[in-house]
């Protein structure tokens, strides 16, 4: 049952891309009260001319203590180092916990030892943030781990599918994301003069969302991410084969049962969704055709929203009992 009319809200790491896809929507949000807007060192205090009229107030050096003591709910937009620092500090005085870096999404220690080495041992419960699929137990959460924007498409479209055995083994994810993707500091991959007129692949074999992908589908896939001249949105286009006697009335199907009553998931079967269905929205829209027992899937998203703010905000809402849309429509 929700106690709450009002929440003290935090944020931590409001100068990067996701903090601030983070504030315009907060104060904005019916029940929360945003009491502080952090950097992302002790350090730095700034005033962000983008929230002029939304968010006026200088951006304050991050106070962990301060945090713990004035907020009811923390938005941990830090890297992850940091994150895994803090988090479970947070979460064991109290406050409840949305840390949209990767520190905590991985389960196996091992695997996540070698994609997040400085993440420790914690005693705080953690729930892996992908509110249509983990909706019932982020009811208690205090620590939620925001899902990576690759896997949160991946993952919503794959998932009914992989779950109901529909698909074989040997699926393949091709991804493309805009620069947003990669963070605010400019690195050379990055820099407008590499991107701009280009595409290029990275990380093939060795980009830490695979794992989490295979993580929450329960099997292995080929994930390879392209960075794509554009400033923000997701677009992967999947390829599967169908199990014998499965058609595209059983994917449609299995699709339709999963998202019924997920106010973010658009399904538009053979109309393939694009990048700017979704741009600075919530939504991961998924499309699919079949042809024989060849699946393709094009599951698209906004990476800074529905692949991380957003979705932040709205476990926020489904964890204090909130209408799952408030602050995102």
């Amino acid at each position: 049952m929700n106690n709450y009319s009002s929440v003290r809200v935090g944020v931590a790491g409001a100068t990067g891309y996701a903090g601030l896809e983070l504030l315009r929507r907060l104060v904005r949000h019916p029940h929360a009260d945003l009491r502080f807007a952090m950097a992302s060192s002790a350090s730095e205090s700034k005033r962000l001319p983008a929230l002029g009229r939304i968010w006026d107030a200088p951006i304050e050096p991050l106070d962990v203590a301060k945090l713990a003591s004035e907020t009811d709910a923390v938005f941990l937009a830090l890297p992850e180092t940091l994150a895994a620092e803090i988090a479970p500090v947070l979460a064991d005085r109290g406050a409840r916990v949305f840390d949209l870096s990767g520190a905590f999404r991985l389960r196996d220690a091992a695997v996540r030892q070698r994609w997040y080495p400085h993440t420790g041992v914690t005693s705080v419960p953690i729930v892996y943030g992908l509110t249509e699929r983990r909706r019932l137990e982020l009811g208690s959460a205090k620590l939620v781990a925001c899902p990576g924007c690759y896997p949160t498409a991946a993952v919503l479209a794959l998932q009914p599918l992989v779950a109901g055995s529909l698909v074989e083994p040997g699926i393949v994810i091709d991804a493309k994301s805009g620069i947003s993707g990669a963070g605010k500091t400019p690195t050379e991959r990055t820099h407008f003069s590499e991107c701009h007129d280009s595409i290029s692949a990275y990380g093939v074999f060795a980009h830490r969302h695979a794992a989490e992908i295979e993580q929450e589908l329960g099997t292995a896939v080929t994930f390879v991410p392209h960075l794509v001249p554009l400033d923000r949105g997701i677009l992967e286009t999947i390829y599967a084969r169908l199990r014998p006697g499965i058609d595209e009335t059983a994917v449609a199907a299995a699709l339709t049962r999963a998202y019924e009553n997920a106010p973010f998931v658009r399904l538009t079967g053979a109309d393939l969704p694009e990048i700017k269905h979704v741009a600075h929205t919530n939504f991961c829209d998924i499309g699919w055709r079949v042809q024989g027992q060849q699946l393709v899937m094009v599951a698209c998203i906004d990476n800074l929203v529905k692949g991380a703010a957003g979705q932040a905000i709205q476990n926020f809402n489904v964890v204090f009992g909130f209408d799952e849309a408030a602050g995102l429509n």
